[in-house]
């Protein structure tokens, strides 16, 4: 299988912003033997801009542009230097690509992507997608990961879309707030009333939400791809999503005719 897995920042880092190396090192051994048995994986990773915030030792998430992109410019390294010193550990290379909605719009710059992604693909390499915050603005932004997960697993002709989140899936109510709230295994139609399921993003230092994760869910759906909610709090989870067991929330593609 090509899998896409979208990474979060609160999977990826702690509340400070500091990285989470506990959470990191399990979650790249289990995608490291996913690999190793044969299946191509390409990583959707947030948390640039949130390392980048506990690396500068901001007291927040910064607010004006220059001082996000600045936050990005140093998490970014650091995010690929974790990440390119945990593969190694498991044999693995990791390639970095950054990019802006502009590079997703435009055809041939599309195209140039899509190559160099497949030619990775070829090479055994394992592929780190980020849009590139240090340049990108409002105006040419994807705007968030989940999306730009969504629109690169139907740009890879992936097989199977899951996004790891602080959450383990989608619910009737919000989990946080309601006891009774219970977990949807499977949805075959995102409707208004799911739409209205979504509540705002999780955490200061993510930019998602339940929202972008429907958003995502529509895009690969109406291309017959699957895509998966799940808790990157148990990254091991991802042995069982593979097989097809009922984990997190599994949104059921279906070519739209």
């Amino acid at each position: 299988m090509r899998i896409v897995i979208k990474i979060g920042t609160s999977t990826l880092t702690h509340a400070t912003g500091r990285l989470n190396i506990r959470q990191v090192e399990l979650l790249c051994k289990v995608i490291s033997d996913v690999k190793n048995a044969g299946h191509e994986v390409i990583l959707v990773s947030s948390g640039a801009t949130g390392m980048g915030v506990g690396k500068l030792s901001l007291s927040h998430r910064p607010e004006d542009m220059p001082t996000k992109q600045a936050a990005a410019a140093v998490g970014q390294c650091e995010l690929m230097y974790v990440y390119d010193k945990l593969f190694t550990d498991y044999n693995h290379v990791v390639a970095q690509i950054l990019v802006t909605g502009d590079d997703l719009r435009n055809e041939a710059r599309k195209k140039n992507f899509q190559n160099t992604l497949f030619r990775l693909l070829e090479l055994g390499a394992l592929p780190v997608i980020n849009e590139n915050d240090t340049v990108a603005t409002d105006e040419f932004s994807v705007g968030d990961n989940d999306t730009l997960s969504a629109i690169v697993a139907v740009s890879a002709q992936a097989d199977l879309l899951v996004l790891f989140s602080d959450i383990d899936g989608l619910y009737t109510a919000n989990p946080k707030e309601d006891a009774g709230a219970k977990l949807l295994p499977v949805v075959l139609n995102i409707t208004d009333e799911i739409r209205a399921l979504a509540g705002d993003k999780g955490t200061e230092l993510a930019t998602g939400g339940m929202v972008t994760k429907l958003n995502a869910a529509e895009i690969v759906t109406a291309q017959g791809v699957d895509m998966v909610i799940a808790n990157g709090k148990h990254p091991e989870q991802l042995y069982a999503i593979l097989d097809g067991d009922s984990v997190g929330t599994r949104f059921v593609g279906r070519k739209v005719k």
